[in-house]
This record gives C-alpha cells, sequence and structure tokens, in this order.
C-alpha cells in the first residue's frame, strides 16, 4: 500500500526543524486520534495548570506545572529559588496541584525526576517509583513516580 500511496503522491520531504506550531499541530493531531479511539466516559479536556510562588517584588521564586487529561494529571516542572528552599513551598505547591488533581476527578499524578533532583521529596509525599532508566544521564538514574488517588 506504501509503494501505491508514494505512486500517486508528489514527492514528500523531511526536514529537520524546530517550529512550535508545527509541534502544535502533530500533538493535536495525535491527540484527536486517541480521543477517537477511547470511550466517552474517559474523555476529559486536556488542561494546562501551573502555580506559582511570588515574592514581595513580584519576582517568580518557585512553581509547579502540570497536564490533567483522561483522569490523570503529568506533573512537568516544579521549581523553588533556592534562596527559599527548605521552607515547605515545594511542598505547598504539591499539595495544591494535588488538590487540584482530585477536583477535577484524576485518578492519580505521574512525574518523572532525577537522581539529583528530588525522588526522595516525591517519596516522602507518597509517590511511589514505578520504572528507572539507569544510568541516565550517564553517572545518574531517571525515576518515574506516581501517586494515587482514593476512588
Amino acid at each position: 500500500m506504501f509503494k501505491q500511496f508514494r505512486k500517486e503522491m508528489t514527492q514528500l520531504n523531511i526536514t529537520q526543524q524546530w517550529k512550535q506550531e508545527d509541534s502544535d499541530f502533530i500533538r493535536k493531531k495525535v491527540i484527536e486520534h486517541n480521543m477517537e479511539k477511547l470511550p466517552d466516559k474517559l474523555k476529559t479536556p486536556n488542561e494546562d495548570i501551573s502555580f506559582v510562588i511570588k515574592d514581595d517584588a513580584g519576582e517568580i521564586v518557585g512553581g509547579i506545572t502540570a497536564n490533567t487529561f483522561w483522569h490523570q494529571m503529568h506533573i512537568e516542572f516544579l521549581w523553588v529559588d533556592k534562596k527559599v528552599r527548605g521552607l515547605g513551598y515545594g511542598s505547598a505547591l504539591l499539595q495544591k496541584l494535588e488538590n487540584f488533581a482530585v477536583e477535577k476527578g484524576c485518578r492519580f499524578v505521574y512525574l518523572d525526576t532525577f537522581s539529583f533532583q528530588a525522588p526522595e521529596f516525591y517519596k516522602k509525599h507518597g509517590y511511589e517509583v514505578f520504572g528507572t532508566l539507569e544510568d541516565h544521564p550517564k553517572g545518574f538514574n531517571q525515576y518515574f513516580l506516581h501517586k494515587r488517588f482514593a476512588e
């Protein structure tokens, strides 16, 4: 079938590039494909969320970003500035995000972190490792963790 398709098409070109709008288009098409395969009861809006901490001057000193879809939440980034680390702000951000996930009907939250980042922080907050890429990057490990909520 590919050979026949190829004969009927003009020449296609593969180019190396990065354009945000192209990435967004590809992502949209994958999501459309996935949504065609899922039963309606599993479909939920794809929603980005973040919580940000600002100091008195309005400067960002911490934040967490995530995405919800299909009754799950994926934590993308959690960062707290060095000058306020250890004061509970990371825990507060994580709790805010988890509360949001529960309100949205998420069954679980998942994320990845490296051995030089915060795996113990997440474990302390009830996250469990479900996968590990050893020696990635070289000399370190990448951990995949999740936390399930009562259904």
